[in-house]
């Protein structure tokens, strides 16, 4: 681990010098991509030396044990060193966690579909909710967010919504909420007061850039359609609405959500090539045997990554056996614990891994 830290840190001396280099300077894209690289590896140079730092403050501490020392000095020495002690063993795990993979997409936006699922107007209904937690969780955090394509219920919620997330680490804060998400409760137009299971289906893709997903103008198909639904004078009269299909993949996005043809085009190409850049991400984790479930599975109410239970405001992640019993809370957007223990547990398995190697 020391070596790869040293490694690091040499590195981290080696950007300083080329960020300073006038070539380097007046190159847009090497300064942004060194830039980027010295950010990214500063917090574990950081800790790197402040273990160093105490190491050595620990070293000096023992070594003054040996001198001749009166007992309320020793006693001092000793409180010291047991301090220093703790720190080192902290900051040692710290190590090994900031030394894991990095997602390469954690500092990416991300696109997320929620679809109502099993329940008809009450799924669609737990979609709007669901939509407004994760808008919520974003204004919390900074983040912006942006509708790309909606498909309203008549009851209201969503029988599908489309959004963006934009901020840096959106991806890394989201990327768990991909799966079947079930709803306990007692709908209002149920009259005899029965709690029904509803579901709603959660995608979080990172949304990929121009050069990581290139889309050739003969592989894709493009048909223009009337607007429908609510929308003011312009629904129904002109060809505003975008239908974008991928023809080597099959993929179809459609896109209805502005009035101008050429916005939803852009946004509709923005999910396609987010959906293909998932797509292969796919392909590549298969092929390295990491087998993984889709995303978004059949949302079947036996398909949970997570339960929202009403009548016992609970919230209960199966994945972790993490439950909470502040529901109200957690669809106000306040979801830092369960996306902290998510984080944890995938650092956990990632240490295993790598301990097992």
């Amino acid at each position: 681990m020391f070596d790869r830290l040293g490694a690091v840190e040499e590195r981290y001396e080696k950007l300083n010098e080329l960020l300073c280099d006038p070539a380097v300077m007046n190159d847009p894209t090497k300064l942004r991509e060194y830039s980027k690289e010295q950010s990214d590896i500063q917090e574990t140079v950081e800790a790197y030396r402040e273990y160093k730092s105490v190491t050595e403050q620990l070293n000096d501490a023992k070594s003054m044990l040996d001198e001749k020392l009166d007992d309320e000095m020793h006693e001092m020495v000793k409180m010291e060193i047991d301090e220093l002690d703790q720190q080192k063993s902290e900051l040692e795990e710290r190590l090994h966690v900031l030394l894991l993979p990095k997602d390469p997409n954690d500092d990416k936006n991300v696109i997320i579909e929620i679809r109502g699922a099993a329940g008809g107007d009450e799924a669609a209904l737990f979609a709007g909710d669901l939509y407004r937690m994760y808008t919520r969780f974003a204004e919390k955090n900074g983040f912006k967010t942006e509708i790309i394509e909606a498909s309203a219920s008549d009851l209201g919620g969503f029988k599908e919504v489309i959004f963006a997330v934009k901020g840096k680490g959106a991806f890394s804060k989201l990327k768990f909420e991909s799966g079947a998400h079930r709803v306990q409760r007692i709908p209002t137009t149920e009259s005899g007061g029965r709690i029904h299971t509803s579901t709603a289906t959660v995608a979080v893709l990172p949304e990929a850039e121009d050069v990581e997903v290139e889309i050739l103008d003969k592989d894709i198909r493009i048909d223009t359609f009337c607007s429908s639904g609510a929308g003011g004078q312009s629904v129904n009269t002109t060809k505003s609405a975008v239908r974008v299909t991928h023809v080597p993949s099959g993929l179809v996005v459609s896109c209805q959500d502005e009035k101008s043809q050429n916005t939803n085009k852009e946004k509709a190409l923005r999910v396609l090539r987010a959906r293909l850049y998932d797509l292969e991400q796919q392909k590549v984790a298969d092929e390295y045997g990491e087998l993984r479930k889709s995303k978004v599975g059949t949302g079947d109410r036996s398909e949970r990554i997570r339960t929202y239970n009403y009548p016992q405001s609970r919230v209960t992640d199966h994945r972790i056996g993490l439950t909470l019993h502040k529901l109200e809370q957690v669809l106000n957007g306040e979801m830092d614990e369960i996306l902290q223990s998510l984080i944890i547990q995938e650092q956990a398995d990632l240490l295993e891994n790598v301990e097992g190697l």
